[in-house]
């Protein structure tokens, strides 16, 4: 097994890969594979910040 690749270290101040869109399009890929659509904002925050936390290793 290769050695881990996340979260990526340092943490960058501002990423502009880490958009809205980003997660959209993971939301839409989970939608896809049976999980439900999310439509609610407060879900599209929570699935942002469980994706911050796995690119970049914790809140800021």
């Amino acid at each position: 097994m290769s050695e881990r690749q996340y979260p990526i270290q340092p943490q960058p101040e501002d990423d502009p890969r880490f958009t809205f869109g980003l997660t959209k399009d993971v939301a839409d890929v989970l939608a896809a594979h049976g999980y439900q659509q999310i439509t609610s904002g407060g879900d599209f925050v929570e699935l942002q910040q469980a994706l911050f936390r796995f690119l970049y290793g914790g809140a800021s």
